[in-house]
């Protein structure tokens, strides 16, 4: 399982840990290797595969990490994730994986995934309920194509949809999941910012239009980060106030303190700290 990015660096920092000595350092530690020190087949084939690539110096560079989410492997972005397009994958993974098995409704015939980033979401729910539709859906040309991998490696049928709002979708799916950017990103990184409110503006927008896509009887479920300010969380105060009639929300924090180390920057200044919150709305049946 991938951890936090200060995490990784920290590890790979310390002495002897710069370059691979084997294949979990190049596939999940993403640390750069020298030719002919994997077996040869295997390099060969992540090198046809462009999970390796060559730099300057001779080394071989990984441009993709593996990682494992309840048992099930997915493809990910190389550490560390800078580009705008990066496909993120760690620990806020895992707790999404949890929430999605415990709060899953008994009959499911449609799951959207939006803003499905590697597809961990949506894989997982439908490995829950085999023989569903899976809707894979983000803006990153590059989540898609991979999510689409991790997806095949599932053995889960799916399509792929390339959309940039919730409003863009064609179906009204039975289950929608979602895993929105929650963190004020002054590079605005895609996979990373979630907007204005804090960092909360695409959660809130992603929530109350999830709830307007959903089906009677449908159920939306969301894992995503609030900054508590001043002890009041923003987004659970808005969804309260928002969210449209005939709906029911449950509201909880996963995870009272994440990514703390954040509240040492200036535009977390006013911040008491960040909390994972589970976010589920059902709409009455009809």
């Amino acid at each position: 399982m991938a951890p936090t990015p200060s995490t990784h660096r920290r590890v790979i920092t310390r002495p002897g840990r710069q370059l691979a000595g084997n294949l979990v350092d190049v596939l999940g530690w993403s640390l750069p290797v020298m030719p002919g020190l994997l077996d040869r087949a295997m390099e060969t084939a992540l090198v046809d595969a462009g999970l390796l690539g060559p730099r300057e110096d001779g080394l071989l560079e990984p441009q993709m990490r593996a990682s494992r989410v309840r048992g099930q492997l997915f493809l990910h972005s190389a550490y560390p994730t800078t580009a705008a397009d990066a496909v993120f994958l760690g620990p806020d993974s895992l707790r999404f994986s949890h929430l999605i098995t415990a709060a899953m409704p008994g009959r499911v015939d449609s799951i959207l995934d939006y803003g499905a980033g590697a597809g961990v979401g949506g894989i997982i729910a439908a490995l829950e309920r085999p023989g569903t539709q899976l809707t894979i859906a983000d803006i990153n040309p590059k989540a898609l194509f991979l999510a689409s991998i991790n997806a095949e490696h599932a053995g889960v049928d799916h399509r792929v949809l390339h959309v940039g709002a919730p409003e863009e979708i064609d179906q009204a799916p039975d289950l929608m999941v979602t895993h929105p950017p929650f963190m004020i990103d002054s590079q605005q990184r895609t996979y990373r910012d979630g907007g204005d409110l804090h960092g909360a503006r695409l959660s809130l927008d992603w929530a109350l239009a999830g709830a307007r896509l959903l089906p009677p009887g449908g159920r939306f479920i969301m894992h995503t980060g609030v900054a508590i300010v001043q002890g009041r969380d923003g987004l659970h105060e808005a969804l309260a106030r928002e969210l449209p009639n005939g709906c029911t929300l449950t509201y909880y924090e996963m995870d009272s303190d994440i990514f703390g180390d954040e509240l040492e920057t200036a535009q977390y200044a006013e911040v008491d700290r960040i909390a994972a919150v589970a976010v589920i709305i059902d709409r009455d049946a009809a």
